[in-house]
């Protein structure tokens, strides 16, 4: 079996501003307040602990409380959400669209980071309470992101039409498409189990929220896991100075441009709106704009003056959401949270936010790159330690990983490097000869050796090909292998939703997860299962 580790930086599948950030470039250090290690939450828990307001306490459990009435609650996730009311008791949050069945294994990761964060805090800080949280979003309105995963290598597709907050959007047809998925799980008891997790989800449940819910309740309930639906009058209210500060001032545009400026060198995430906020009902979600003295929802014949768009805050904040600029303000707001674990891109536009923070007189919290993981099964694993193959090697473009085998995999060199010295050596001494006699040789020289080096060049391509032919068979078992692993040329964890291997290990791959991944870990994890 492969025994070497791959970091995140030199996995090929993280951005230039991810690897800077790991790596604690100093370029970057004034855009994220602590980097997260172990030791440096002391001083994150104490300016939280100073820059919370504490009262809001009562109404983020009552909200919970209100949010998991239909839900049943391990005694764990009661005890965490209880716990909130207490000023010791502070939260790790991830965060994650409303996927069907999950989307992508990465949901998992995303969870199961945040669980044992707070594991690790609460054996170095045992006098405080840590509580893992994972916030829905369900006031997304990408419905094409969401409705679809991939198993075993087909889309399982939901055909329905979404045009407000998702997470408000009616369940209705799911058990038709229950009906097609369940052929494709067969009749194991891992199936069923399956089958039963999207049916008391999907359709004992009437809308996406209460149905991601459930599903999160029952993969990580047991872990004391508190799941968060902001889609909330009552927590809406906690933010209105925010949404109001925004409406008059647009703050967030002002701080964040500045702040973008110092990420120049790199691909911007998102960019700030002069107003960062939506307007929402339940088939509407459209930008506030200010235009002329009135906000106007964008693509309606809504519009407001400052006086009746304050007055609608102050009695319906529901209404107001806001966009991926203010909503981690938002979160922040209204948990006691120390840090986000999100995946590269989340993690990048946090970054664009800090200043943002700052104006706001909230704590920025820390940033964490959530854990990367490839499963592999025991066979698997024997078959790329049978062609040699370590994870560096898998890792590689297809493309690369062929021709480099092709090399190694070769009785003779391909590569004619040697005659490329010989040649280049051969015309230094012809370029010394010129130079001495007549300069205007020079010319034809260097076009000469242009010429044969490209022919060499052009052999060396066609003995690569003529070899990939003769070492075909070992060398398609090599792509077969990396194909397994690395779906469509991408990350498992991308494409791969999270049944695909529950039908194999059932109740305890959740538990194995746990078990093996540290969530300060920064390298790629390779789980042979």
């Amino acid at each position: 079996m492969p025994t070497d580790c791959i970091s995140y930086q030199h996995s090929g599948y993280f951005s230039a501003l991810m690897n800077d950030y790991l790596d604690q470039k100093p370029q970057l250090s004034a855009l994220y307040n602590r980097f997260p290690a172990l030791e440096n939450f002391e001083e994150q828990i104490a300016e939280k602990q100073n820059n919370f307001n504490h009262s809001s306490r009562a109404k983020l459990v009552d909200a919970l409380l209100q949010q998991y009435n239909s839900c049943e609650t391990s005694e764990a996730t009661n005890a965490n959400i209880k716990s909130l009311a207490l000023n010791n008791t502070f939260t790790i949050t991830t965060g994650h669209q409303l996927n069907l069945f999950t989307g992508p294994l990465y949901f998992l990761y995303k969870i199961i980071s945040t669980i044992n964060l707070t594991k690790k805090l609460q054996s170095k800080y045992p006098e405080q309470h840590f509580v893992p949280v994972y916030w829905m979003a369900t006031e997304d309105h990408d419905f094409e992101e969401i409705n679809y995963f991939n198993f075993k290598g087909k889309k399982f597709r939901w055909n329905q039409e979404s045009t407000g907050p998702v997470g408000r959007l009616s369940t209705e047809g799911l058990n038709e498409f229950l009906e097609v998925y369940q052929l494709e799980l067969g009749g194991s008891s891992n199936a069923t189990t399956l089958k039963k997790f999207f049916e008391d989800a999907y359709i004992k449940h009437n809308n996406l929220a209460d149905a991601t819910r459930f599903l999160a309740n029952e993969l990580f309930g047991a872990y004391g896991l508190v799941i968060i639906d902001a889609d909330s009058a009552s927590l809406k209210r906690l933010f209105i100075p925010h949404v109001k500060q925004e409406l008059l001032q647009q703050t967030a545009f002002e701080k964040v441009t500045a702040s973008i400026a110092l990420l120049k060198d790199y691909t911007v995430q998102v960019n700030p709106r002069e107003i960062n906020l939506f307007y929402i009902e339940n088939d509407l979600r459209e930008r506030i704009i200010l235009e002329d003295g009135l906000y106007k929802v964008n693509h309606t014949k809504l519009s407001f003056s400052e006086t009746e768009i304050l007055a609608l805050l102050e009695s319906n904040p529901e209404k107001f959401s806001p966009n991926v600029i203010m909503r981690p303000l938002y979160q922040e707001v209204i948990l006691p949270n120390l840090c986000y674990i999100g995946g590269g891109g989340e993690i990048a536009y946090w970054l664009e936010l800090k200043s943002y923070f700052e104006a706001s007189n909230i704590t920025f919290p820390m940033l964490l790159l959530r854990n990367s993981v490839v499963l592999a099964s025991e066979k698997q694993a024997k078959k790329a330690d049978k062609l040699q193959l370590s994870w560096t090697d898998l890792f590689k473009k297809q493309a690369d990983l062929i021709n480099q085998k092709t090399i190694e995999l070769s009785e003779f060199s391909i590569e004619l490097t040697d005659l490329k010295t010989q040649l280049q050596t051969q015309f230094k001494q012809l370029y010394d000869i010129a130079e001495k006699t007549d300069e205007s040789f020079i010319g034809a020289l260097k076009a000469q050796e242009t010429k044969q080096i490209k022919g060499l060049q052009q052999l060396e391509k066609r003995l690569l090909k003529a070899q990939k032919r003769n070492l075909s068979d070992i060398l398609d078992r090599i792509s077969d292998i990396q194909n397994e692993l690395f779906p469509n040329g991408s990350l498992q964890e991308r494409q791969t939703n999270f049944s695909e291997f529950y039908l194999e290990y059932g109740e305890n791959l959740i538990p194995n997860l746990i078990q093996k991944l540290d969530p300060l870990d920064t390298k790629f994890d390779i789980i042979v299962l």
